[in-house]
This record gives structure tokens, C-alpha cells and sequence, in this order.
């Protein structure tokens, strides 16, 4: 399923659109598409500030807009600049939890230049859903992305 995507990410990343229409496609694709996807989204670096805004996003509206670095998993990717899988986000001790349904989480970093510039963000109500091919295929995601950000 997700090696079928992968020419669709390339399209849209490829097209003439806006670099944020590119990644709210990108948000809508894999939710629309992968099942244990229930939110997509990217956060970026908020200017020189140690703090992560959100970006483009599919699925439920988030409170958590702004994201210190170190805190939460995405503040910690932020700061660690490696992906970071949670099998169980009731078993993490630094988690922001944006809603009670979600039962498991996967953070990638995305570069540009060698830069940690944001990541993409999924949340998932499945229990313990992310193998080794949802990360390789996230870093495949980000790297098209970095093709084409401009910072």
C-alpha cells in the first residue's frame, strides 16, 4: 500500500502548486489512504524561536499549535533530530496528548540543507500500528519534500 503512494507523493511534490497546497495534499493523501493514518501533519521550526508551529494538516482539529522543543514527541524530534516511533503514547512520560482516541504516534524529521527545518506528525487510534516501511516510507515523503522547500 504505501510503495503505491509513493508516485503520488512525487506528482505532488513535483506540481506547480503552493509548497503549502503540495503538503496539505500530501496531509490528505495519507490519511485518505492509509487506515491506521488518522491525523497527518507537518510542523516546522517557528523562525529563530526554540518552538515548532503547525503547518498543513488532515484531521481533527489540534489545540496544540505551538510546540515548544523538548516537549512532547514532536518537541522531541525537534531537539534529537531522529525519528521517533510511540507503540504507546499512555506509556510516554512527555507526551502532549491532542486527543483521547489516539492510541499510537510516528515522528519524522524533515532536512533541508542538512537543516531539521520540521516534521510530519501522524497520530493513529490503533494500538502499536507503525512498522520499520511506514518510517522508510516517511523519510521517502520528507525527501521529496526537501526537493522542493524553500525555506
Amino acid at each position: 500500500m504505501l510503495d503505491s503512494l509513493r508516485a503520488k507523493i512525487t506528482t505532488i511534490t513535483n506540481s506547480a502548486k503552493e509548497i503549502d497546497t503540495k503538503l496539505q495534499d500530501i496531509c490528505n493523501l495519507l490519511k485518505e489512504n492509509v487506515a491506521h493514518y488518522d491525523w497527518v501533519g507537518f510542523y516546522f521550526r517557528n523562525g529563530t524561536k526554540e518552538e515548532l508551529k503547525l503547518g498543513p494538516y488532515a484531521g481533527a482539529p489540534t489545540d496544540h499549535t505551538i510546540i515548544p522543543f523538548g516537549k512532547g514527541i514532536c518537541g522531541q524530534v525537534a531537539v534529537s533530530n531522529e525519528n521517533f516511533v510511540v507503540p504507546d503514547v499512555q506509556a510516554q512520560d512527555n507526551y502532549i496528548a491532542c486527543s483521547i482516541t489516539v492510541k499510537a504516534e510516528i515522528v519524522v524529521p524533515l532536512f533541508v540543507n542538512g537543516e531539521n527545518i520540521g516534521q510530519i506528525d501522524i497520530d493513529s487510534n490503533t494500538p502499536d500500528p507503525f512498522t520499520e516501511a511506514d518510517e522508510k516510507f516517511l523519510e521517502f515523503v520528507n525527501l521529496e519534500i526537501s526537493k522542493v522547500y524553500i525555506p
